[in-house]
């Protein structure tokens, strides 16, 4: 199982966690936390960590060095990062609702479908996926979007 918790220990985004987890072929107990920012507080978290000095729509912070989606997460395999309640700490996704919104109309669809895929995004940061080369940049949106197609269903 796959859980997001926001700041408030709300349980989010349960559906997308289903998805990903199936299409992924995750196993395991797994979680991460959510926390939505303004426009001023995420420039400064992409300044501080990224030495970016620029408001971006999502940040990835994830909690594991090397994560690996083919092997579980369980106390074996993640002895010093596993909690007996939630399972693996993946990780942290902070996402700006304002570039969400603004995002959402320049592509024309809603502020949900907007946030979703940032959320999914982020999301497979934090297992480990990237998009630093045209190949890598392709299979993550390609999970992406079957992710997010699983989800709409």
């Amino acid at each position: 199982m796959l859980t997001c918790f926001d700041e408030n220990g709300e349980l989010q985004f349960e559906a997308i966690c289903n998805s990903c987890y199936k299409i992924l072929d995750l196993k395991g107990n797994a979680h991460l936390e959510l926390v939505f920012v303004d426009s001023e507080e995420i420039k400064t978290l992409n300044k501080n960590t990224r030495n970016k000095d620029s408001v971006t729509d999502v940040l990835s912070f994830p909690f594991l060095s090397n994560p690996s989606t083919t092997i579980a997460f369980n106390k074996k395999n993640y002895p010093l990062d596993y909690d007996q309640d939630n399972g693996v700490f993946l990780g942290s996704i902070v996402i700006c609702k304002e570039v969400a919104t603004a995002q959402a109309q320049e592509f024309g669809h809603s502020i949900k479908r907007e946030t979703d895929y940032l959320f999914v995004h982020g999301l497979l940061h934090l297992l480990g996926f990237d998009h630093e080369c045209e190949e890598d940049k392709k299979t993550m949106r390609e999970k992406e979007e079957k992710i997010l197609m699983r989800n709409e269903k």
